[in-house]
Protein backbone atom coordinates (compact mmCIF):
# COMPACT_ATOMS: atom_id res chain seq x y z
CA UNK A 1 0.00 0.00 0.00
CA UNK A 2 1.11 3.52 -0.91
CA UNK A 3 2.59 5.42 2.01
CA UNK A 4 -0.20 8.35 1.56
CA UNK A 5 -3.12 5.71 1.10
CA UNK A 6 -1.76 3.88 4.24
CA UNK A 7 -1.62 7.38 5.92
CA UNK A 8 -5.05 8.69 4.70
CA UNK A 9 -6.92 5.48 5.68
CA UNK A 10 -5.61 5.07 9.22
CA UNK A 11 -6.49 9.09 10.07
CA UNK A 12 -10.19 8.07 8.50
CA UNK A 13 -10.60 4.62 10.69
CA UNK A 14 -9.04 6.79 13.88
CA UNK A 15 -11.49 9.90 12.90
CA UNK A 16 -14.65 7.78 12.10
CA UNK A 17 -14.46 4.69 14.52
CA UNK A 18 -15.48 1.30 14.27
CA UNK A 19 -18.75 0.04 13.60
CA UNK A 20 -17.57 -2.98 15.66
CA UNK A 21 -17.80 -0.66 19.12
CA UNK A 22 -20.50 1.66 17.79
CA UNK A 23 -23.95 2.39 19.19
CA UNK A 24 -26.85 3.48 17.21
CA UNK A 25 -25.99 6.90 18.33
CA UNK A 26 -23.02 6.59 16.53
CA UNK A 27 -24.88 5.23 13.52
CA UNK A 28 -26.84 8.38 13.53
CA UNK A 29 -24.01 10.32 13.74
CA UNK A 30 -22.35 8.89 10.71
CA UNK A 31 -25.60 8.96 8.59
CA UNK A 32 -25.97 12.46 9.41
CA UNK A 33 -22.01 13.37 8.58
CA UNK A 34 -21.36 15.84 5.23
CA UNK A 35 -18.18 16.24 4.46
CA UNK A 36 -17.73 20.15 3.12
CA UNK A 37 -17.35 19.94 -0.22
CA UNK A 38 -14.41 22.77 -0.12
CA UNK A 39 -10.60 22.17 0.72
CA UNK A 40 -9.23 20.12 2.33
CA UNK A 41 -11.92 18.09 2.52
CA UNK A 42 -11.95 17.45 -1.41
CA UNK A 43 -8.40 16.89 -1.37
CA UNK A 44 -9.44 13.17 0.07
CA UNK A 45 -13.11 12.80 -1.49
CA UNK A 46 -12.61 14.81 -5.03
CA UNK A 47 -14.32 17.48 -5.74
CA UNK A 48 -18.18 18.34 -6.14
CA UNK A 49 -18.91 19.45 -9.96
CA UNK A 50 -20.71 22.96 -9.98
CA UNK A 51 -22.16 22.45 -12.99
CA UNK A 52 -24.40 19.86 -12.15
CA UNK A 53 -27.86 20.43 -10.99
CA UNK A 54 -28.42 18.85 -7.81
CA UNK A 55 -32.58 18.24 -6.65
CA UNK A 56 -34.09 16.02 -4.02
CA UNK A 57 -37.60 13.64 -4.98
CA UNK A 58 -39.44 10.75 -3.78
CA UNK A 59 -40.46 7.93 -4.91
CA UNK A 60 -43.03 5.26 -3.22
CA UNK A 61 -42.21 1.82 -1.62
CA UNK A 62 -44.20 -1.13 -1.83
CA UNK A 63 -45.34 -0.31 1.70
CA UNK A 64 -45.78 3.31 0.95
CA UNK A 65 -42.99 4.56 2.04
CA UNK A 66 -41.54 7.43 0.90
CA UNK A 67 -37.89 6.87 -0.50
CA UNK A 68 -35.95 10.15 -1.02
CA UNK A 69 -33.75 10.29 -4.41
CA UNK A 70 -31.12 12.64 -4.88
CA UNK A 71 -31.02 13.68 -9.11
CA UNK A 72 -27.99 14.91 -10.49
CA UNK A 73 -28.63 16.93 -13.75
CA UNK A 74 -25.63 17.61 -15.97
CA UNK A 75 -25.90 20.67 -18.37
CA UNK A 76 -26.26 18.73 -21.40
CA UNK A 77 -29.58 18.84 -23.32
CA UNK A 78 -31.69 16.26 -25.35
CA UNK A 79 -32.74 12.94 -24.08
CA UNK A 80 -29.83 11.32 -21.96
CA UNK A 81 -29.53 8.62 -20.26
CA UNK A 82 -30.37 7.14 -16.47
CA UNK A 83 -27.85 6.08 -13.81
CA UNK A 84 -29.18 4.93 -10.37
CA UNK A 85 -26.66 4.52 -7.96
CA UNK A 86 -26.80 3.21 -4.61
CA UNK A 87 -24.48 4.25 -1.74
CA UNK A 88 -22.34 1.75 0.27
CA UNK A 89 -22.17 1.91 4.16
CA UNK A 90 -22.62 -1.89 5.29
CA UNK A 91 -26.52 -1.78 4.44
CA UNK A 92 -26.15 0.66 7.67
CA UNK A 93 -24.72 3.91 7.48
CA UNK A 94 -23.97 6.32 4.50
CA UNK A 95 -25.83 8.77 2.52
CA UNK A 96 -26.29 10.05 -0.70
CA UNK A 97 -24.63 13.39 0.04
CA UNK A 98 -21.90 12.01 0.94
CA UNK A 99 -21.61 10.67 -2.69
CA UNK A 100 -21.82 13.66 -4.17
CA UNK A 101 -18.34 14.06 -5.95
CA UNK A 102 -18.68 10.34 -7.68
CA UNK A 103 -22.35 11.34 -8.82
CA UNK A 104 -21.62 14.51 -10.07
CA UNK A 105 -18.53 13.68 -11.79
CA UNK A 106 -20.77 10.74 -13.23
CA UNK A 107 -23.89 12.97 -14.71
CA UNK A 108 -20.97 15.53 -16.23
CA UNK A 109 -18.63 12.97 -17.52
CA UNK A 110 -21.06 10.07 -18.79
CA UNK A 111 -23.53 13.16 -19.94
CA UNK A 112 -25.96 11.09 -18.18
CA UNK A 113 -29.19 11.92 -15.31
CA UNK A 114 -27.69 9.77 -12.12
CA UNK A 115 -30.30 9.24 -9.69
CA UNK A 116 -29.16 8.39 -5.85
CA UNK A 117 -31.23 6.44 -4.21
CA UNK A 118 -31.34 6.92 -0.08
CA UNK A 119 -32.80 3.69 0.64
CA UNK A 120 -33.35 2.54 4.46
CA UNK A 121 -31.22 1.09 6.71
CA UNK A 122 -30.61 -1.72 9.10
CA UNK A 123 -31.05 -1.81 12.24
CA UNK A 124 -34.11 -0.15 12.02
CA UNK A 125 -35.00 -1.66 8.63
CA UNK A 126 -33.56 -5.06 8.64
CA UNK A 127 -33.40 -7.20 5.55
CA UNK A 128 -34.69 -7.12 3.13
CA UNK A 129 -35.56 -3.70 3.25
CA UNK A 130 -33.18 -2.17 1.39
CA UNK A 131 -32.97 -4.30 -1.82
CA UNK A 132 -36.55 -3.84 -1.89
CA UNK A 133 -36.60 -0.31 -1.53
CA UNK A 134 -34.07 -0.38 -4.25
CA UNK A 135 -36.13 -2.50 -6.59
CA UNK A 136 -38.97 -0.76 -6.12
CA UNK A 137 -37.70 3.13 -7.11
CA UNK A 138 -35.57 1.40 -10.00
CA UNK A 139 -38.95 -0.05 -11.44
CA UNK A 140 -40.75 3.39 -10.97
CA UNK A 141 -38.13 5.09 -12.52
CA UNK A 142 -38.33 2.68 -15.48
CA UNK A 143 -42.12 3.33 -15.54
CA UNK A 144 -41.00 6.87 -17.16
CA UNK A 145 -40.47 10.33 -15.33
CA UNK A 146 -41.22 10.90 -11.73
CA UNK A 147 -40.46 14.33 -11.60
CA UNK A 148 -39.51 17.12 -13.46
CA UNK A 149 -36.17 16.71 -12.56
CA UNK A 150 -36.35 13.17 -14.89
CA UNK A 151 -37.92 14.66 -17.36
CA UNK A 152 -35.24 14.41 -19.94
CA UNK A 153 -34.24 10.80 -18.84
CA UNK A 154 -34.44 7.97 -21.99
CA UNK A 155 -35.60 5.12 -20.30
CA UNK A 156 -34.69 2.71 -22.99
CA UNK A 157 -30.99 3.61 -21.51
CA UNK A 158 -30.13 2.69 -17.99
CA UNK A 159 -27.64 1.47 -15.78
CA UNK A 160 -27.14 0.76 -12.22
CA UNK A 161 -23.90 1.55 -10.21
CA UNK A 162 -23.11 0.72 -6.34
CA UNK A 163 -20.25 0.11 -4.16
CA UNK A 164 -19.91 -2.17 -1.45
CA UNK A 165 -23.31 -2.74 0.31
CA UNK A 166 -24.60 -0.58 -2.59
CA UNK A 167 -22.80 -2.97 -5.33
CA UNK A 168 -25.05 -5.50 -3.18
CA UNK A 169 -28.48 -3.97 -3.88
CA UNK A 170 -27.06 -3.22 -7.48
CA UNK A 171 -26.38 -6.73 -8.21
CA UNK A 172 -29.88 -7.84 -6.41
CA UNK A 173 -31.78 -4.85 -8.69
CA UNK A 174 -30.18 -6.22 -12.24
CA UNK A 175 -30.94 -9.57 -11.42
CA UNK A 176 -34.62 -8.80 -9.82
CA UNK A 177 -35.38 -6.91 -13.18
CA UNK A 178 -33.52 -8.38 -15.84
CA UNK A 179 -36.62 -9.17 -18.16
CA UNK A 180 -37.89 -5.81 -17.67
CA UNK A 181 -37.99 -4.45 -21.70
CA UNK A 182 -37.61 -0.71 -22.92
CA UNK A 183 -39.54 0.56 -25.35
CA UNK A 184 -37.18 -1.15 -28.59
CA UNK A 185 -37.59 -3.82 -26.39
CA UNK A 186 -34.44 -4.04 -25.54
CA UNK A 187 -33.42 -5.00 -21.81
CA UNK A 188 -34.28 -1.71 -20.09
CA UNK A 189 -31.34 -2.35 -17.41
CA UNK A 190 -28.53 -2.08 -20.06
CA UNK A 191 -24.93 -2.38 -17.86
CA UNK A 192 -24.06 -2.86 -14.15
CA UNK A 193 -20.74 -1.36 -12.27
CA UNK A 194 -19.91 -3.15 -9.03
CA UNK A 195 -17.11 -1.76 -7.01
CA UNK A 196 -15.76 -4.14 -4.47
CA UNK A 197 -19.38 -5.46 -4.13
CA UNK A 198 -20.26 -7.32 -0.64
CA UNK A 199 -22.49 -10.31 -2.58
CA UNK A 200 -22.42 -13.09 -0.20
CA UNK A 201 -23.61 -13.17 3.26
CA UNK A 202 -22.16 -17.14 4.30
CA UNK A 203 -18.70 -14.89 4.10
CA UNK A 204 -17.11 -17.60 1.77
CA UNK A 205 -14.89 -15.44 0.48
CA UNK A 206 -10.60 -16.65 1.79
CA UNK A 207 -10.05 -13.06 1.42
CA UNK A 208 -11.80 -12.09 4.64
CA UNK A 209 -9.62 -14.35 6.37
CA UNK A 210 -6.25 -12.83 4.16
CA UNK A 211 -7.15 -9.30 5.96
CA UNK A 212 -8.97 -9.30 8.97
CA UNK A 213 -7.32 -6.01 9.89
CA UNK A 214 -7.50 -4.22 6.43
CA UNK A 215 -7.92 -0.09 6.87
CA UNK A 216 -11.60 1.25 6.39
CA UNK A 217 -13.01 -2.15 6.41
CA UNK A 218 -12.60 -5.57 9.15
CA UNK A 219 -12.90 -8.66 8.92
CA UNK A 220 -15.18 -8.35 12.50
CA UNK A 221 -16.61 -5.14 10.95
CA UNK A 222 -17.89 -7.23 7.73
CA UNK A 223 -19.30 -9.98 10.17
CA UNK A 224 -21.07 -6.67 12.37
CA UNK A 225 -22.49 -5.04 9.50
CA UNK A 226 -24.07 -8.61 8.18
CA UNK A 227 -25.32 -9.55 11.69
CA UNK A 228 -27.03 -5.60 11.81
CA UNK A 229 -28.22 -5.72 7.94
CA UNK A 230 -29.92 -9.21 9.18
CA UNK A 231 -31.15 -9.16 12.38
CA UNK A 232 -29.80 -5.61 14.08
CA UNK A 233 -27.24 -6.67 16.25
CA UNK A 234 -24.22 -4.89 17.05
CA UNK A 235 -21.83 -8.43 17.22
CA UNK A 236 -18.78 -9.37 15.53
CA UNK A 237 -19.73 -13.21 15.57
CA UNK A 238 -17.77 -14.79 12.90
CA UNK A 239 -19.52 -18.52 13.63
CA UNK A 240 -20.72 -20.12 10.43
CA UNK A 241 -24.05 -18.69 9.26
CA UNK A 242 -26.92 -21.08 10.52
CA UNK A 243 -29.60 -18.47 9.01
CA UNK A 244 -31.02 -19.64 5.73
CA UNK A 245 -31.01 -15.92 4.71
CA UNK A 246 -27.83 -16.56 4.05
CA UNK A 247 -28.71 -17.70 0.30
CA UNK A 248 -31.47 -15.89 -0.02
CA UNK A 249 -31.08 -14.60 -3.57
CA UNK A 250 -32.39 -11.03 -2.41
CA UNK A 251 -28.99 -11.03 0.25
CA UNK A 252 -26.61 -12.78 -1.14
CA UNK A 253 -26.84 -12.34 -5.37
CA UNK A 254 -23.78 -14.86 -5.94
CA UNK A 255 -26.42 -17.72 -4.93
CA UNK A 256 -28.99 -16.19 -7.52
CA UNK A 257 -28.92 -17.92 -11.46
CA UNK A 258 -27.24 -14.98 -13.19
CA UNK A 259 -29.22 -15.82 -16.49
CA UNK A 260 -29.49 -12.83 -18.80
CA UNK A 261 -28.57 -9.95 -16.16
CA UNK A 262 -26.93 -6.67 -17.52
CA UNK A 263 -23.46 -6.68 -18.88
CA UNK A 264 -21.24 -5.84 -15.99
CA UNK A 265 -18.05 -3.83 -14.89
CA UNK A 266 -16.80 -5.48 -11.48
CA UNK A 267 -14.18 -3.74 -9.82
CA UNK A 268 -11.79 -5.02 -6.93
CA UNK A 269 -9.21 -3.81 -4.73
CA UNK A 270 -6.81 -6.07 -4.41
CA UNK A 271 -5.94 -4.90 -0.34
CA UNK A 272 -9.65 -5.43 0.43
CA UNK A 273 -11.53 -8.02 2.69
CA UNK A 274 -14.32 -8.53 -0.16
CA UNK A 275 -11.63 -8.86 -2.88
CA UNK A 276 -12.58 -12.13 -3.66
CA UNK A 277 -16.64 -11.27 -3.47
CA UNK A 278 -15.91 -9.28 -6.58
CA UNK A 279 -13.89 -11.69 -8.21
CA UNK A 280 -16.33 -14.67 -7.62
CA UNK A 281 -19.05 -13.05 -8.59
CA UNK A 282 -17.56 -12.07 -12.07
CA UNK A 283 -16.75 -15.56 -13.00
CA UNK A 284 -20.45 -16.44 -11.49
CA UNK A 285 -21.91 -14.07 -14.41
CA UNK A 286 -19.50 -15.33 -16.90
CA UNK A 287 -20.53 -19.01 -16.05
CA UNK A 288 -23.77 -17.56 -16.58
CA UNK A 289 -23.62 -16.09 -19.99
CA UNK A 290 -22.59 -12.76 -18.97
CA UNK A 291 -20.34 -10.16 -20.25
CA UNK A 292 -18.42 -9.38 -17.12
CA UNK A 293 -14.85 -7.35 -17.21
CA UNK A 294 -13.13 -7.90 -14.06
CA UNK A 295 -10.59 -4.98 -12.81
CA UNK A 296 -7.92 -5.54 -10.00
CA UNK A 297 -6.44 -2.17 -8.50
CA UNK A 298 -3.40 -3.08 -6.92
CA UNK A 299 -2.21 -1.78 -4.01
CA UNK A 300 -5.57 -0.34 -3.21
CA UNK A 301 -7.84 -0.97 -0.08
CA UNK A 302 -11.72 -1.12 0.18
CA UNK A 303 -13.51 2.37 -0.45
CA UNK A 304 -10.99 3.93 -3.08
CA UNK A 305 -13.98 5.13 -4.90
CA UNK A 306 -14.86 7.55 -1.92
CA UNK A 307 -11.40 8.19 -1.49
CA UNK A 308 -9.54 9.26 -4.62
CA UNK A 309 -6.85 11.66 -3.17
CA UNK A 310 -5.84 9.13 -1.24
CA UNK A 311 -5.65 6.03 -3.54
CA UNK A 312 -3.45 6.27 -6.21
CA UNK A 313 -5.07 4.51 -9.01
CA UNK A 314 -8.24 5.18 -8.07
CA UNK A 315 -8.94 7.82 -10.96
CA UNK A 316 -8.07 5.23 -13.33
CA UNK A 317 -10.98 3.01 -11.98
CA UNK A 318 -13.69 6.02 -12.41
CA UNK A 319 -12.06 6.35 -15.64
CA UNK A 320 -13.19 2.93 -16.57
CA UNK A 321 -16.19 3.21 -14.93
CA UNK A 322 -16.93 6.42 -16.99
CA UNK A 323 -15.77 4.67 -19.77
CA UNK A 324 -18.13 1.47 -19.59
CA UNK A 325 -21.13 3.78 -18.83
CA UNK A 326 -20.41 5.48 -21.86
CA UNK A 327 -20.11 2.49 -23.89
CA UNK A 328 -23.62 0.12 -22.42
CA UNK A 329 -25.18 3.91 -22.60
CA UNK A 330 -24.57 5.12 -25.91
Amino acid sequence: MALRTAVLTRLVDRVRGSIETSTMEDLQRRRATVYPGVAPFTWLTGAIDPTVRRTEITVSARDGAAIPLRCYQPRSTGAMPLIVFIHGGGWVQGSTRMYDPICTRLAREVEAVVVSIDYRMAPEHLAPTAAEDCIDVVSALLDGPQAPALESVDVSRVALAGDSAGGNLAAVVAQQLRHRRGPDDRPSIRGQVLVYPAVDLTMASPSIEEFPDAPILTRDGIYTFRNLYLDGRFSTDGAPLDDPRGTDPLLSPIHCDATEVAPALVQVAELDPLRDDGLRYAEHLRASGVNARITQYRRLPHGYLSMPGACPGADSAIEEIVAFLRQVLG
